[in-house]
């Protein structure tokens, strides 16, 4: 595989490394800020109440860990070129998720909305680029011709 998409697979994962470190670090916050925008649903309550128990701490701050471990996981087989098309996708439904529960900028007024506009128009760029990662997938096979080859 060609240096560029190497290197670029690398620096593509740190924001996923550093985003998931940071929520790991920091759980009880993560763990607020997802108390704050999401909402579990009525059918579902029982059965998280059924998993606080069970872990014996609340559910967000196990949502915060789990987000955070996947994100890092994640950004890890994106960097090292395993299995990169799966976790491209399923960071794509991740990204779509937070896009639409964290930068609502369309429920915000207009002077007021300009930073959660370009924070959600940076992760449309994100999942343009995991789009990219899986149709790429783990690159070309040893015969397919190379980029200088064609």
């Amino acid at each position: 595989m060609p240096a560029f998409i190497v290197f670029g697979r690398i620096l593509f994962a740190v924001l996923f490394l550093y985003s998931g470190a940071t929520k790991l670090f920091g759980i009880q916050a993560t763990a607020d800020l997802l108390a704050a925008k999401v909402t579990i649903p009525a059918v579902v309550a029982p059965y998280t109440q059924q998993i606080e128990t069970f872990a014996g701490m609340p559910f967000m701050q196990l949502l915060a860990i789990v987000v955070g471990a996947f994100e890092i996981i994640a950004g890890l087989m994106i960097a090292v070129n395993v299995l990169a098309r799966f976790f491209a996708i399923l960071l794509i439904i991740f990204v779509c998720f937070t896009t639409f529960y964290f930068h609502d900028f369309w429920n915000q007024p207009a002077p007021d909305n300009l930073k959660t506009l370009i924070e959600a128009l940076k992760n449309l760029s994100l999942i343009g680029a995991l789009f990219i990662i899986a149709g790429y997938g783990r690159g070309p096979s040893r015969n397919d011709p190379s980029y200088g080859d064609v």
